[in-house]
């Protein structure tokens, strides 16, 4: 059975993991760089270190921003 959660606001669908999956796995099915991504899960931050032992589940809400750097020091000024 796939694992589907509420993330960023929509139903998804992760047919690749089980209830119980961790939120490590998750992050690595959606092509993320884990050192570019903050997460949220049910209205909770969820600090790097713990994201190989936070379990999910059918209905959890996850947050997740990307952080994207770019510009040149111009474009500072």
């Amino acid at each position: 059975m796939a694992l589907i959660v509420i993330l960023n606001g929509r139903s998804e669908q992760f047919d690749g993991l089980d209830e119980g999956a961790t939120l490590s796995e998750a992050i690595g099915l959606l092509g993320l760089k884990a050192d570019r991504v903050a997460v949220e899960r049910n209205g909770e931050i969820v600090g790097r270190a713990l994201w190989a032992t936070v379990e999910l589940f059918s209905g959890d809400k996850l947050e997740v921003v990307h952080f994207v750097g770019g510009g040149t020091a111009e474009d500072a000024r």
